[in-house]
């Protein structure tokens, strides 16, 4: 109870970690607390893509839209390794939004977000082009290819949750804010180890609720606060298929209900395919694809590719919760995209509240939490807008290195496939080399739980990434539960649970963890 921090945050989401990540880096002490894992919630359960979102210029969500594509290339540009690009294929659909509705909205989505590394659209000839080819013969003979970029989404959170500990940020998993109360201008939370049950309190000159579809709860944790504004949770679910096509493109398919499904090449031999928006009014941490949503996804796609996807091609689904600001749209997929911030102050002690956002504008969202904070806050000592510059951990590199990268893996651990020195940098980035260490086997690197993971990784995550179950490791750090059987995943928590004593997470080392 002696420490009062400047900042702390209840949420390690990408909104939470972000505005942990900033804060340090201009010299405030900082505390995170996330009552599961990091990226738990909403933020690993996106489309995969950091994009200016083509659909929201329907909505007249021009600064939205604008504000996500600048963020776009500079997201790319921190964190080359967990983001790259993507082209899109539109087909035109003659029943639909007229082609010139189209042309139009694509030159302003190419111009209003200062596009420089990127490629433009273009106009295409499905008759004949490559990316005409998985599509119904005959049915659609034009469209247009435009540029945006994919993200492995729980990797860019925990990513930014290390470099904000590696400045000295307190980051604390499996911690629920089991109460928030302020006394005399400070806020104290008490913390319960969801784990232990053990419970501890700390205390803090600000304080940010960026708990996402928990925001109300934390309000009324005894907060003193009666909200203004109201979250609108909405259902947005995925599933996953063998792949359905040979090329790197993706797809943006309309449907006549007016949303938008993507088809996205996904972790190598998969098809990514979501995502549904409806409201949902239940439990956030129970949320699953419902029969419904999964037809629907299917027949969506299937209105386009001359193979028809079925229900029963489905190797995975993942559904979350976006906690979107409630402006009373009459129907989920109006709903705004953008954040609001909601900042109240009782009895003298700053609470940030937030409301809604985007993978793609965490970083200008994080900039203006703290603008907004700023008052209340000393620390000033890095300068502002810092981080659209400085890489995320591994991400020191430039955006065309990672062939180089994966070419020097495989020449100083001749022992890697080509495929397992890939997956290390596209995960890892520089930092492959501290997990493969002095190795010079596969033995070196110790366990093997199947699909190139090694007990030097897991130990890598359990220390430096917060990882403490199978889960946090094959579904959030990486994908290879669609590579690893059931047998592998009960092995790998057998193995962490034996091993978790020594393996804590490394907080932060006054620099590089």
């Amino acid at each position: 109870m002696e420490k009062v921090f400047d900042l702390a945050i209840i949420g390690g989401g990408i909104n939470g970690c972000g505005i942990a990540r900033d804060a340090a880096g201009r010299g405030n002490s900082v505390f995170l607390c996330e009552m599961n894992d990091l990226a738990s919630g909403t933020s690993s359960w996106s489309t995969k893509l950091i994009h200016g979102g083509l659909r929201y210029l329907e909505y007249f969500e021009f600064r939205l839209v604008r504000e996500a594509l600048i963020e776009r290339e500079r997201l790319w540009q921190i964190a080359p390794h967990i983001i790259g690009p993507l082209r899109f294929v539109l087909p035109h659909h003659s029943g639909l939004r007229p082609a010139w509705r189209l042309r139009l909205g694509l030159f302003l989505y190419d111009y209003i977000g200062g596009r420089k590394l990127l490629p433009p659209t273009r106009s295409v000839d499905l008759a004949h082009d490559e990316v005409g080819k998985p599509l119904i013969p005959g049915r659609f003979t034009r469209g247009f290819e435009y540029s945006d970029c994919f993200v492995d989404d729980a990797r860019l959170v925990v990513l930014t949750a290390r470099d904000a500990a590696d400045r000295g940020a307190e980051i604390r998993t499996r911690t629920r804010a089991a109460q928030v109360r302020h006394n005399d201008g400070i806020w104290e939370v008490t913390l319960e180890d969801t784990q232990s049950g053990v419970r501890n309190t700390i205390r803090a000159r600000a304080l940010v609720n960026a708990a996402g579809p928990w925001v109300e709860a934390v309000l009324a944790s005894g907060a003193g606060v009666n909200a203004a504004s109201k979250v609108r949770l909405v259902q947005g679910s995925h599933i996953v298929v063998p792949k359905l096509y040979d090329h790197d493109r993706a797809y943006i398919f309309q449907n006549a209900d007016g949303r938008i499904v993507f088809a996205i090449p996904y972790q190598g031999d998969f098809t990514l395919i979501g995502t549904t928006d409806r409201d949902y009014d239940g439990d956030p941490s129970q949320v699953k694809a419902t029969p419904d949503e999964i037809s629907y996804l299917c027949d969506a796609v299937s209105a386009y590719f001359a193979r028809p996807v079925k229900p029963a091609d489905v190797v995975w689904t993942f559904s979350g919760v976006r906690p979107l600001y409630d402006d009373g749209a009459s129907e989920a997929k109006a709903a705004t995209r953008d954040y609001v911030f909601e900042l109240d102050t009782p009895g003298g002690a700053p609470l940030l509240s937030i409301y809604g956002g985007k993978i793609t504008t965490y970083r200008r969202l994080s900039e203006e939490a703290l603008e907004k904070l700023a008052p209340y806050l000393k620390g000033k000592t890095a300068e502002e807008g810092w981080t659209a510059h400085q890489p995320l951990p591994g991400g020191d590199f430039a955006i065309d290195g990672a062939p180089a990268l994966i070419a020097g893996l495989t020449r100083d651990y001749p022992f890697l496939s080509a495929a397992h020195a890939h997956r290390l940098v596209h995960a890892y980035g520089t930092r492959a080399r501290d997990l493969l260490g002095a190795a010079q086997s596969m033995a070196d690197l110790g366990c093997d739980f199947g699909a190139t993971l090694t007990e030097a990784e897991v130990r890598y995550l359990m220390q430096r990434e917060w990882a403490c179950s199978a889960d946090d490791i094959v579904w959030r750090r990486s994908k290879l539960g669609l590579r690893l059987p059931p047998s592998a995943l009960a092995a790998l928590d057998q193995w962490i649970a034996a091993h978790r004593a020594s393996d804590k997470p490394q907080q932060h080392a006054g620099g590089r963890a």
